[in-house]
């Protein structure tokens, strides 16, 4: 949408449309109790203006093409569902903070440009295994994410509100807004991120092992300011490119974003520049894969164990029959005992089609447990070694390990076990925020960071 107008012809009555999913299978969505005021809402999400525009897409698609020919690397991190009570420019800036030091000790370690998406600015619902919770007897619909409903276990809170689509989509606003303000005024500069984390080396027992690779960054700086390189002049070393993505999960919202290209006809999810299809939903046949077809944003898909080499040859050619560079990446989430299991059988049938795709890997979801204590956990030492069997297995089959997924906050909170500060479980009570999944803390973020740098370099 370069010139920013929106083209609204009338719907075709075959072949894709941004509505043709409401005549497929579609699985995770609420059951909003008033019809009505869905529609008031999603006639009222229509007239808003977009988020992102087809251009910042393809730009997106470009740096991830680089990604599916080894050029780049893709870090994706954020929160696993954000929240409508934690949202502060605090929150935002710590998290981004996090983001930078990690790709900065990933651009060293690999020597190639790193491509930085959050899941931010849109990533409030989460799909669930059960329509319902019970708790004492009672049994209420189960909490959807900030998007849909509330987490308190009351039958008001529980009950899907349309208008929180409206909520989610001015934070999501706002949001946005200060991530560009940040990334393109200065506080990405290079030099300002390489001294956090010279502070997380020098100020964490763990952080002491990368002493190594921070130093180099270090003499690297010099180096440039030696030969004569201004480095104040350079705007790569002060501002960064930064791209928002989430689950297109409720599928009314991405409905009422998706906007039509006013030079190229082109349809464009306008809520995120990359949006991905989870586990739970990436069916053929069904409403999530029938709508993501049609928008030519780069798009994820997430496999875990159950994904088939047909399945996911099939999935490829469903969203992406032109084999594009960088339109499609599989995010695995296998856990850390089944990598080296199934992740060659999809390597080899997605290589021998000739799909272009990114393989990312999700070290996260398949390494989920429940503690003692009741609390969903997630031990470090667990995702770093599926992280360590998916380096091993594309290192064996000749093909790029192209990104991590992984869900990450910049508080201190305590939700993962070990890590760069040992967290056990009688930890987890002292500062267990999350909405959802357990997220990395700060500094298990940057211990991660390190390690991937280590396996990178290997």
């Amino acid at each position: 949408m370069a010139t920013g107008d929106v083209l609204e012809p009338e719907q075709p009555a075959q072949g894709w449309h941004a509505a043709s999913w409401r005549q497929r299978p579609a699985g995770q969505q609420p059951l909003w109790p008033d019809d009505e005021a869905l529609k008031r809402v999603e006639a009222q999400l229509a007239g808003l203006p977009p988020m992102v525009f087809a251009g910042e897409a393809r730009r997106l698609t470009a740096s991830l093409a680089a990604v599916s020919s080894g050029k780049a690397f893709l870090l994706q991190a954020g929160d696993c569902a954000e929240s409508f009570g934690e949202f502060s420019a605090d929150s935002i800036r710590d998290k981004l903070k996090v983001i930078l030091q990690m790709a900065v000790a990933l651009t060293y370690a690999a020597g190639v440009p790193v491509v930085k998406v959050g899941r931010i600015a849109g990533q409030f619902a989460k799909p669930r295994s059960s329509d319902t919770e019970e708790i004492g007897g009672v049994r209420l619909d189960a909490f959807r994410g900030h998007m849909v409903n509330d987490e308190a276990f009351d039958p008001e809170a529980r009950r899907p509100d349309p208008e929180r689509l409206i909520t989610a989509y001015h934070q999501s606003v706002s949001t946005l807004n200060l991530l560009r303000a940040f990334t393109k005024g200065g506080f990405a500069d290079l030099s300002q991120v390489h001294a956090w984390n010279q502070e997380f080396v020098l100020s964490s027992s763990e952080g002491r092992r990368y002493e190594t690779v921070a130093g180099e960054i270090d003499r690297a700086l010099r180096f440039m300011a030696a030969c004569g390189i201004d480095l104040g002049a350079e705007d790569g070393l002060h501002q960064v490119d930064f791209w928002t993505s989430h689950e297109a999960l409720i599928l009314p919202y991405e409905e009422a974003l998706t906007r039509q290209d006013s030079l190229t006809g082109d349809w464009v999810d306008c809520s995120a520049h990359m949006l991905w299809v989870g586990e739970r939903t990436r069916q053929l046949d069904g409403a999530h894969v029938e709508f993501l077809s049609g928008v030519i944003n780069p798009l994820g898909a997430k496999l875990g164990p159950s994904a088939t080499p047909d399945d996911v040859v099939a999935l490829c050619a469903r969203l992406d029959p032109d084999r594009t560079p960088g339109r499609l990446t599989l995010i695995t989430r296998f856990g850390a005992g089944r990598v080296e299991e199934l992740l060659p059988p999809l390597l080899d049938a997605v290589r021998a089609e000739g799909h272009p795709v990114v393989w990312q890997c999700d070290p996260m979801h398949g390494n989920t447990f429940t503690s003692d204590g009741g609390r969903k956990t997630r031990r470090f030492d667990d995702i770093l070694a599926e992280l360590r069997s998916f380096f091993a297995v594309h290192r064996g089959a000749g093909t790029w390990p192209g990104g991590v997924h992984v869900e990450l906050t910049g508080d201190n909170v305590t939700e993962c076990l070990g890590g760069a500060e040992e967290i056990f479980e009688d930890d987890l009570d002292q500062r267990y925020t999350t909405t959802c999944d357990p997220r990395l803390n700060a500094r298990q973020s940057l211990d991660l960071a390190f390690r991937i740098a280590e396996l990178l370099r290997a």
